[in-house]
């Protein structure tokens, strides 16, 4: 992959170009015309130049230090949450991301199955789980060194912020990080403080939740819980949930804090209504597939984990800080395989058992002298999974949907030793640089335990590692404009989900499964200023070499095959500026054009020995839309009344590889309205809120490559939220 350097360049002024070579052919082509658009903006008046970015600056940690997110070279943004204030109803981490670029997280109405997130394309396939994106919980990785994550253990009653880190930067993150999302639980602060919530709307579905927070001293906590349940607006979708979060910070003296996190999630039962065909979904989008009655397909989780980190100041410029962790999660999956099929003595059943425990350590060593011309930043990462998989029959005799006979029975570890570096150098007033590299390395074993009549020993192991580099370039325009520009490599293998299963209907993991590679890079822009907001643009481009895509997918069960060449690129934008005082105003928006750049072949449907369905190089990756935008205005005094609205908008999606059919792209609008009053040491909020306010009837997600057809998730129509929220503040 060339790249081409403008004449300047060639002509010897290396110093004003130089950070372009390292992008690709494509990008750089794009450069002139976006740097000539990004003077233009570095060339407004020379009075509003000089007005001070917007005070206190927005912190964030992606690069392990906390830094103004104004003054990293990457696409980043901070989503700061109040659960006190909020016109949600605090269940899905999708409700706070849509303003975010580059970002789609779509709310699937099943949670038998988590969230759908992508970041730029990375994690579309993804059919159950999330994958691609790196997932952390106060500090603690939601992701499993296979790169296989879940959110749903969140409790967005406490929680206080989400960074979202997008671009070449992740890969600093090591394995499947085409993203990284972290959120972050409140401190606790203030004296004692008891929350109550409740929530309730359409489709039988409400939330409980209480939160007691405070601090005393050097001491702080938050304990939250919360319930929640639905009936779902699809047939066969009733779900219940809860999730229980505490974390505690308390400061020795001497440079030593301790924080300590606990977190308990209970799904014990999540009605799975899978996908629809187009005809089923055209009439009757609530409705449901008559397998997944007759199997009642459902999904239980249960899920505890603990975590410490300590901090240690070991003088003015030097620190250590230890996290550890570890957790156990157990699934119960019933899927729709059809009797014949399982009569097979090779195949694993309809339901999945899965008993796991993972723990991890990340040790960090951080050095930031006070004079701020640099930082440095060293430690080393071990995460571990063992997994305990087993696989029955769905069925006894005439009865479907319940536990039967042993198929499988096997023990999996996954281990990664991550080394990693990065530093900052400030070389010169206005310039900065970032440069950091990982070296991830991703060990699977398998030791089989079911070897009865002709299914054989599927033991077997594999070992995937990349070395990960990443740097890049900031330079202040004016104190109200930065120009950046990054480049890295990434690192994706396959999750145990993915190599679970073989084509064919061989027994034993897929072992010839090979991890995926990509090569990114970026050029950015981001402005602040009290005349005109906060604007962030940013360009990339993203290849990536044999990319693990769906070969088949057949009620809930997938197997994957690498497919050479593909290419994402685009755009995006976002702005935000507050007027009025009291009125808030936002947009973002995304181009991405998702493609295949070499052509291979895939099944048309199962069973499928050998693929024969030829896919075309230029055909768009499925699961992503070319183009997405949000739009909102909030009224938010401190107490009163206060109102918003938002629109989003997603173009269409193309549900399979040969890209023969697609969801509908789509608009949908919400208004919201409360009063928040403040008497003494309660605070109560009221609010209502009507979602998809015209009714408009849309594909809400997709199945990618469903093989009976079955690939729309049809979204709810108009509906309703109502709730409150009071908070009593103890010895104020």
């Amino acid at each position: 992959m060339k790249s081409r350097l403008p004449a300047r360049c060639r002509a010897g002024r290396a110093h004003a170009c130089g950070r372009l070579a390292a992008l690709p052919a494509a990008t750089v082509r794009t450069a002139p015309a976006m740097l000539a658009a990004w003077a233009t903006l570095a060339a407004l008046p020379a009075a509003a130049q000089m007005v001070a970015p917007p005070s206190p600056p927005v912190v964030v940690t992606a690069t392990r230090i906390g830094t103004p997110a104004y003054d990293v070279p990457a696409a980043i943004d901070r989503v700061a949450l109040d659960p006190g204030r909020a016109s949600q109803a605090l269940v899905n981490l999708s409700e706070s991301l849509a303003g975010v670029p580059g970002l789609l997280a779509r709310d699937r109405q099943n949670y038998a199955q988590d969230l759908q997130i992508s970041v730029r394309g990375f994690g579309a396939r993804s059919t159950f789980g999330i994958r691609g994106v790196r997932l952390y919980v106060d500090e603690i990785p939601a992701t499993l060194p296979d790169g296989q994550g879940q959110i749903s253990n969140v409790d967005l009653g406490s929680a206080a912020r989400i960074e979202v880190l997008r671009g070449p930067y992740s890969a600093l993150y090591g394995n499947s990080a085409g993203g990284v999302i972290q959120v972050f639980t409140e401190d606790g602060h203030g004296p004692p403080t008891l929350s109550l919530a409740a929530n309730g709307g359409s489709f039988g579905a409400w939330r409980l939740g209480a939160k007691v927070s405070g601090a005393d001293g050097a001491f702080g906590y938050v304990a939250s819980t919360s319930r929640f349940h639905t009936q779902g607006w699809r047939a066969h979708s009733a779900a219940e949930r809860s999730v229980g979060n505490v974390k505690a910070t308390l400061a020795l003296g001497h440079g030593t804090q301790i924080t300590l996190i606990g977190n308990r999630l209970s799904l014990p039962s999540a009605q799975d209504p899978m996908g629809l065909t187009r005809a089923q979904m055209q009439a009757d989008p609530r409705g449901v597939d008559p397998a997944a009655l007759a199997f009642d397909t459902r999904k239980s989780v249960g899920q505890t984990q603990g975590g410490a980190i300590v901090e240690q100041r070991l003088d003015a410029a030097n620190a250590l800080r230890l996290l550890v962790y570890g957790g156990q999660r157990r699934i119960e999956q019933f899927q729709s395989i059809p009797v014949g099929p399982q009569a097979s003595p090779l195949n694993p059943g309809g339901v999945i058992s899965l008993a796991r425990q993972y723990s991890g350590a990340d040790l960090r060593w951080t050095l930031t002298p006070g004079s701020g011309a640099y930082s440095l930043v060293g430690g080393l990462a071990w995460d571990t999974l063992n997994e305990h998989r087993r696989g029955y029959q769905n069925f006894i005799g005439s009865a479907l949907g319940v536990q039967g006979a042993l198929r499988r029975d096997e023990n999996n570890l996954v281990t990664s030793l991550d080394p990693y570096v990065q530093a900052s150098w400030r070389f010169a007033p206005a310039w900065t640089l970032d440069a950091g590299v990982r070296r991830s390395r991703v060990r699977f074993e398998s030791r089989d335990h079911y070897i009865v009549g002709t299914n054989p020993d599927d033991s077997g192991s594999a070992t995937y590692a990349a070395t990960l580099p990443v740097v890049g370039l900031m330079v202040a325009l004016s104190p109200t404009v930065h120009l950046y520009a990054n480049a890295g490599r990434g690192f994706e293998t396959p999750t145990l989900n993915e190599l679970a299963y073989r084509p064919g209907g061989q027994t034993g993991l897929n072992f010839g499964l090979q991890p995926a590679t990509s090569r990114s890079a970026e050029i950015g822009l981001k402005t602040r200023g009290s005349g005109w907001g906060r604007a962030d643009v940013a360009l990339f481009q993203a290849r990536t070499e044999a990319e693990i895509v769906t070969l088949t997918n057949l009620s809930g069960r997938a197997t994957f095959q690498n497919a050479g060449s593909t290419r994402r690129q685009g755009l995006e934008a976002s702005w935000s500026h507050r007027v009025l005082g009291d009125l808030r105003l936002q947009a973002a928006a995304t181009w991405l054009d998702a493609r295949y750049l070499s052509a291979f072949t895939t099944c048309a449907g199962t069973p499928c020995s050998t693929p024969t369905l030829p896919i075309a190089a230029g055909n768009r990756l499925p699961g992503l839309a070319r183009a997405s935008f949000y739009a909102a205005a909030a009224w938010q005094p401190e107490r009163g009344w206060h109102a918003g609205a938002e629109l989003r908008a997603l173009s269409r999606v193309a549900v399979n590889d040969a890209n023969s059919d697609a969801a509908a792209g789509f608009a949908v609008a919400s208004v919201s309205a409360g009063y928040l009053l403040q008497r003494g040491p309660w605070r109560l909020n009221g609010f209502a809120r009507i979602d998809n306010l015209f009714d408009t009837r849309y594909v809400g997600s997709v199945i990618v490559g469903d093989a009976n057809g079955r690939y729309f998730e049809p979204a709810p129509g108009r509906s309703w939220l109502a709730g409150v929220t009071a908070a009593l503040e103890f010895g104020s």
